[in-house]
């Protein structure tokens, strides 16, 4: 039975919302982990899916799990309320249904580590389909990972590889105000930028992490909301940096709040089905056509999916 010390090198934080299916196999890749002493909090926000029994579960196996359940109050509150419980010195995150590979932490603490005016750190991810297809990599370079985060325009502006991918100091995501509640949307990119305006983005050039995909969480059903808190957040960093306050507008983006009860229309999950196909042909991959079929029956007049097929 693995140990975990009063106050361990790792805190990794962990939200779970109705992420049953590919729970079990999410939570093995952070008990994986090579060389590092951590423990692993995971708050359970609201499940109705039988997440809870599954984390309760493994709360009796390994003494390195804390679960937290509480009412469903959105990913930001719920990374907010799993930070705030954190002990170690660092914290990593980890989205539930995604795997880290077992060098993924060692090798993120060795960098922060080494690199004393590094404030976050990522690696590179490697994006699968609903059937675990391998779609597509992202890579990046420290230096422009960290420019990205300081150039305040919406065309310029990026962060890291994927939001389960990052690791910081917890000392400094303290300093900085943590993850905000006022951005229901983003609430990634709006740390990382003031995380970035306190050192240095160092990515580790190697796939560590692995982000699943599916029709419903590329869908544009939030497009609108995602990017008035962009906006926001971009203005809230350029007050900052003038020294002026940034109250008026965190109070905008606490306003901005997502219709839950708005449905994904079948173009929607048709786009999605069609983006998964397109990443499969560009692969040479021969199930791009199952998604170019599944985009037709979620919605008969997606042209696009129907000229792929034919052509």
């Amino acid at each position: 039975m693995h140990i975990t010390k009063a106050k361990p090198d790792v805190s990794v934080v962990m939200s779970v919302y109705n992420d049953a299916d590919h729970l079990r196999e999410s939570i093995d890749s952070i008990l994986s982990q090579e060389g590092v002493d951590f423990e692993f909090i995971v708050v359970n926000d609201g499940s109705t899916d039988g997440s809870k029994e599954i984390l309760d579960e493994y709360t009796l196996k390994d003494k390195r799990i804390r679960v937290i359940h509480q009412g469903n109050h959105g990913l930001t509150r719920a990374l907010i309320r799993g930070c705030t419980e954190a002990k170690g010195e660092y914290i990593a995150r980890h989205d539930a249904g995604d795997i880290s590979f077992p060098s993924r932490l060692g090798k993120q603490l060795s960098c922060l580590k080494s690199h004393p005016d590094a404030t976050l750190v990522s690696c590179g991810t490697r994006f699968v389909g609903p059937g675990g297809e391998h779609l597509y990599d992202i890579l990046q370079d420290s230096e422009e990972a960290t420019s990205s985060l300081k150039n305040l325009t919406m065309k310029a502006i990026r962060g890291p590889s994927h939001h389960g991918s990052t690791f910081f100091p917890r000392r400094l995501y303290e300093k900085v105000g943590g993850y905000r509640a006022a951005f229901y949307f983003g609430q990634d990119l709006d740390l990382w930028i003031r995380l970035a305006e306190h050192g240095t983005h160092y990515v580790i050039p190697e796939l560590l992490y692995q982000a699943s995909i599916t029709a419903e969480s590329i869908s544009s059903l939030y497009r609108k909301e995602q990017v008035q808190l962009t906006k926001l957040m971009l203005e809230a960093a350029a007050a900052r940096r003038r020294n002026m306050s940034e109250l008026h507008i965190l109070e905008k983006a606490h306003s901005i709040q997502p219709n839950l009860k708005r449905m994904r229309s079948p173009l929607a999950q048709a786009k999605g089905f069609y983006f998964i196909g397109a990443c499969l042909r560009r692969r040479g991959s021969p199930k791009a056509g199952f998604y170019f079929k599944a985009a037709i029956k979620a919605c008969p007049i997606h042209l696009r999916s129907w000229y792929r097929l034919v052509f």
